[in-house]
C-alpha cells in the first residue's frame, strides 16, 4: 500500500505540472523573456549537448551523465551506488560488506586510522566528483528496506558562470532490520565546487563532506541451529538469539578538501609550466558502545569479548587527525607528455584520553606522525596511448615508497589493453599499532614491520569478452585473529604474516544476445599460494543474469527484467568483530556453495528509472544454508522498490 501511494504521489505531480506548463506556461515565458538576449540563452540551454554535463575526477577523467537503463545500472541499484560484484552484503542495508573478491581491496603508502569494516560507505577524497553542466541537473535516488525505514539519495549541481559550478548532496538511510539489535542510520554529506579563470590559466577543485555512520551491533547469531533447522517458529527472525542486544558503533568524519592549480606562463603554447598544490584535512571518531557486558546464550551467561575492566556501560572512543599537504611543478610539452616533481608533508595523530599503566606494558595514549616524500609522475597522451608512471619515496625517517605504472592502449572503439604494475612498501594502519578498550584483551602497543605488496593487472576488453588478470605478492601481511580459548568468546588481535603470499585472480565477463533476450556473465576465479591459511578468498565467484528488454506503449516506456543467479564456492569466511570494526580470520566454520536467486522488473519512463526486485526468492525453498559470515545469516527474501530520477531545468 505505501508503494501504491508513493507512486500516485510521484507520477500524478508530474502529469500535472508537466500539462500546466506545455499549455498554460509557454506563452508567460515567451513574454517575458522579449529580450533577443534571453531568447538566446533559452535557445542556448535547449541546445544543450550530452557532452555538455560533465563529471569529473580527482585524476582529471571525465564522465557524462547517462541516464539510460542497461544491466550495468540494474547492478548499481544499491546502497553503495556502484556494482557490488565482489561484495557479500550482511542481513541489513548500511551494515558492512565482506570481501569475496580480494584484488577490490585498495592500497595506500600512508598509515589510515583503520576500522576498515565500517568504511565501505565513507567516500575518501579521490571518491569524489566535481561537475560542469549547461543547465542546473538533480538526481533523485530511493530504495526501499529491511523493515521500517527507507535509503535515499540527493544530488544538486549548477553552474552560476560556464567556469563556476557548485553541487551539493546527501545521502541517507535508515533501516530497523528484521533481527535484535540491528538498525542502521547513516549520512554522507557532500558539497563541492569548482572553478577556472577566463584565460583557463587558474584551475581549483574543492569539497567538504560530513558523514557518520551508525550500527547497532548484534554480534550475530548466538545458536546456528535454531536459523539451520528451519524450524518455522524461528522464521520471525526476532525470536533468534543474538550475543549482544544493546551494543553499537559509531564512526563520523569531516574532511576539507583543495586541489588546485596555475599556468605560469600567460598564454597556452607547446610548452607550459604550472605551479599545483593539494590540501587535505580531516578528522575522524570511533566510538563502540555496550551498556550490559555479559551475554546470555540459553540459560549459560557468556563473555562475548572476555574480561573488562567495567561490569557496565564499555564506551571506547578513537579520535583521529591528518593534514596532507602536496605541491608540485609540472612541465607540459604536447609532444613528450607532463612531468611532474612534488614535495608533500603527511601529519596525522590517532589518539585516546588515557594512558593505560599494565603489568606486563603500558599502552601509549597517542600515535603520531609525520611523514615527507618526494616523487616525480610522467603522464603521456598521444593517438591511441594513454600511460602514468609514479614513483614516490619517503625522506624521513620512516619507510614508504610507491611505484605505480598504468599504460593504456585503445586500438579502436571495441578493443582495449591496459597495463598497471605496483610495488608499495606502505606503513600500518594506525589501529594495527595502538588501540585502548574497556575490555582487557583489545588493548595493545605494537611497532609493526611496513607491508610490501607487488601488484600485476592486465586488462582486456573486445567484442568477444571482457578479461582481467591479477597477480599479487604480498609480504609482512597484517591481519587480525582470535586467540580466544573458548568458543563463544572473541578476543581479537593483530597479527602480522611473516611468509610470503601469492595471489592470483582471473576475471571474465560476457553478455550473449538473442533479440530481446540477453545473457550476462561474470566469472571470478582466485587462488593463494601460503603455508598458513591467512588469506582466505573463494576460489570461484559468478553472476548471471538472463533478462528481456524492450520498449512499449509506442515507445513510451522501455522495459527490463530478468534473474540474477550469484553464486560462490565454500571457504573459511573471514568473520566480522564490532569492538574494532574489522574482519579477522577463522577456521570453525565455511560458508558458500548456496545459489541466491533474485528477479527484478525495471522500466524507464523520460528520464526515471523505476527498479522493482525479489530478492534472494528461492530462501524459502533452498534450505537455510545462506551466510554473510560464519554467525551472521544473509538476507531473507523481500520485495524492493526503488527509483532514480534526473531533471535537467
Amino acid at each position: 500500500m505505501r508503494i501504491l501511494f508513493f507512486l500516485y504521489f510521484l507520477i500524478v505531480p508530474t502529469v500535472l505540472f508537466s500539462q500546466i506548463r506545455s499549455k498554460e506556461n509557454t506563452n508567460k515565458i515567451k513574454s517575458l523573456r522579449g529580450d533577443s538576449e534571453s531568447i538566446k540563452e533559452q535557445k542556448a540551454k535547449e541546445q544543450a549537448t550530452i557532452d555538455q554535463y560533465r563529471f569529473i575526477t580527482l585524476d582529471r577523467d571525465t564522465t557524462y551523465i547517462d541516464t539510460s537503463l542497461t544491466i550495468q545500472k540494474e547492478y548499481s541499484h544499491n546502497y553503495l551506488r556502484k556494482d557490488n560484484f565482489g561484495l557479500l552484503a550482511f542481513p541489513n542495508e548500511g551494515q558492512t560488506y565482506n570481501t569475496l573478491q580480494y584484488s577490490l581491496t585498495k592500497f595506500s603508502p600512508y598509515p589510515e586510522i583503520g576500522f576498515k569494516a565500517k568504511h565501505f560507505n565513507f567516500l575518501e577524497a579521490n571518491q569524489i566528483r566535481y561537475s560542469s553542466v549547461a543547465t542546473p541537473v538533480t538526481e533523485l535516488y530511493f530504495k526501499s528496506v529491511m523493515e521500517k525505514g527507507q535509503s535515499l539519495d540527493a544530488f544538486f549541481t549548477l553552474n552560476i558562470t560556464p567556469r563556476l559550478n557548485f553541487s551539493i548532496a546527501y545521502k541517507g538511510l535508515r533501516s530497523t532490520g528484521r533481527y535484535i539489535n540491528q538498525l542502521a542510520s547513516t549520512g554522507n554529506f557532500r558539497f563541492t565546487t569548482s572553478y577556472n579563470t577566463l584565460n583557463e590559466r587558474y584551475f581549483a577543485n574543492a569539497h567538504y563532506t560530513y558523514q557518520d555512520i551508525l550500527n547497532e551491533e548484534n554480534g550475530g547469531i548466538t545458536t546456528i541451529s535454531d536459523f539451520e533447522n528451519e524450524d518455522s517458529k524461528y522464521d520471525n527472525r526476532q525470536r533468534l538469539e543474538v550475543y549482544l542486544t544493546d551494543a553499537k558503533s559509531f564512526l563520523k568524519g569531516k574532511r576539507i578538501f583543495l586541489d588546485h592549480f596555475f599556468r605560469i606562463n600567460t598564454t597556452k603554447g607547446a610548452n607550459n609550466l604550472y605551479v599545483a598544490h593539494q590540501f587535505n584535512y580531516e578528522n575522524k571518531f570511533f566510538e563502540y558502545n555496550q551498556e550490559t557486558v555479559p551475554s546470555t546464550v540459553g540459560a549459560a551467561t557468556v563473555f562475548r569479548f572476555g574480561d573488562s575492566y567495567v561490569t557496565s556501560g564499555i564506551n571506547d572512543q578513537t579520535r583521529y587527525n591528518k593534514m596532507y599537504n602536496k605541491a608540485g611543478l609540472t612541465y607540459e610539452n604536447t609532444t613528450l607528455g607532463k612531468f611532474h616533481f612534488f614535495v608533500d608533508d603527511f601529519r596525522s595523530n590517532y589518539y585516546y584520553n588515557q594512558i593505560l599503566i599494565r603489568d606486563d606494558k603500558t599502552i601509549p595514549a597517542s600515535l603520531s606522525r609525520n611523514i615527507n616524500s618526494a616523487g616525480g609522475q610522467y603522464e603521456y597522451q598521444k593517438n591511441s596511448w594513454k600511460g602514468n608512471f609514479l614513483y614516490s619515496r619517503s625522506i624521513t625517517n620512516q619507510s614508504l615508497s610507491n611505484l605505480d605504472a598504468n599504460l593504456q592502449y585503445d586500438l579502436n572503439e571495441d578493443y582495449q589493453f591496459s597495463f598497471k604494475y605496483q610495488n608499495l612498501n606502505k606503513l600500518p594502519n594506525d589501529n594495527y599499532n595502538l588501540y585502548q578498550s574497556s575490555y582487557i584483551g583489545y588493548n595493545w602497543s605494537n611497532d609493526f614491520r611496513n607491508e610490501k605488496i607487488n601488484t600485476i593487472v592486465a586488462n582486456a576488453s573486445t567484442p568477444w569478452i571482457e578479461a582481467s588478470v591479477q597477480l599479487m605478492t604480498l609480504r609482512d601481511h597484517l591481519y587480525f585473529e582470535n586467540t580466544a580459548i573458548y568458543n563463544e568468546e572473541q578476543i581479537i588481535t593483530p597479527n602480522q604474516y611473516g611468509k610470503t603470499i601469492n595471489y592470483v585472480s582471473v576475471k571474465v565477463a560476457k553478455e550473449f544476445k538473442f533479440g530481446n533476450f540477453a545473457l550476462n556473465n561474470t566469472l571470478l576465479y582466485q587462488k593463494t599460494d601460503q603455508m598458513d591459511a591467512i588469506l582466505n578468498v573463494p576460489e570461484i565467484v559468478t553472476r548471471n543474469t538472463i533478462y528481456y528488454t524492450n520498449y512499449m506503449f509506442k515507445k513510451a516506456l522501455f522495459l527490463q527484467t530478468g534473474v540474477t543467479l550469484n553464486y560462490f564456492t565454500k571457504y573459511m569466511a573471514n568473520d566480522y568483530n564490532p569492538v574494532i570494526g574489522e574482519f579477522f580470520i577463522q577456521n570453525k566454520k565455511e560458508i558458500g556453495n548456496y545459489p541466491n536467486l533474485d528477479f527484478f522488473i525495471n522500466a524507464k519512463i523520460q528520464r526515471t528509472r523505476i527498479y522493482l526486485k525479489a530478492e534472494h526468492f528461492n530462501s524459502s525453498f533452498s534450505g537455510n544454508n545462506f551466510y554473510s559470515a560464519p554467525n551472521m545469516p544473509y538476507r531473507d527474501f523481500m520485495i524492493r522498490f526503488g527509483l532514480i530520477w534526473n531533471f535537467f531545468n
